[in-house]
């Protein structure tokens, strides 16, 4: 079953791990440089060797939490940034989660969940958002929905249908800076959860 803690530390272990490209995704670090407050509290799940989260780290901000479900790729980020905090880092499942957060970055995680669990997805995005919170990154998008998976990609049309009626959408747009072998295939998303 692909959403269990053991196969997600296989894929880990035996580097089955096609969507990490080895470095923060332009789209998000682009965004992360227009954020203003250093002190807001970031989560970002599902979130394999968080590139994302040392780049924020490395840019002062303080208060980034990073969860994975496996263990492994957390390790990866401790020894690539062995100032992290440790009790940031979080090995568990994002639906048994709690917390509150100002902004939650999307990368990769909601292709990853099987799309039975996407309504889910949202309904635990909302529970964890501040009032104010966003929920802010990127949606890899195909014109017809890919079978099987992980990933499960599918439509940008279907995936705002997720969303549309619980997060005021901001920002759904075919990012212009995603990395070459992604380009025209990434949504940059910035919502914030409806009250």
């Amino acid at each position: 079953m692909e959403n269990t803690q053991d196969f997600w530390q296989k894929r880990w272990i035996d580097n089955k791990t096609g969507w990490d490209i080895g470095y923060a995704a332009p789209p998000i670090t682009e965004f992360i440089d227009t954020l203003p407050d250093k002190n807001i509290k970031i989560l970002i799940p599902g979130a394999g060797n968080a590139y994302e989260a040392e780049y924020l780290h490395k840019n002062g901000f303080g208060n980034v939490y990073v969860m994975d479900i496996a263990a492994k790729p957390l390790e990866n980020l401790s020894k690539r940034v062995p100032d992290f905090p440790g009790d940031h880092l979080l090995n568990e499942n994002f639906f048994e989660h709690s917390g509150q957060y100002d902004l939650i970055i999307e990368q990769t995680f909601f292709i990853a969940i099987d799309p039975a669990l996407r309504h889910n997805y949202v309904l635990k995005m909302k529970q964890l958002l501040k009032p104010s919170g966003h929920l802010t990154g990127l949606l890899i998008f195909k014109d017809e929905p890919s079978p099987g998976g992980p990933p499960y990609i599918d439509t940008k049309e279907n995936y705002r249908n997720y969303f549309e009626g619980k997060f005021n959408i901001l920002k759904y747009e075919i990012s212009e800076n995603s990395i070459k072998p992604r380009a025209g295939w990434e949504i940059f998303i910035d919502m914030v959860k409806q009250i």
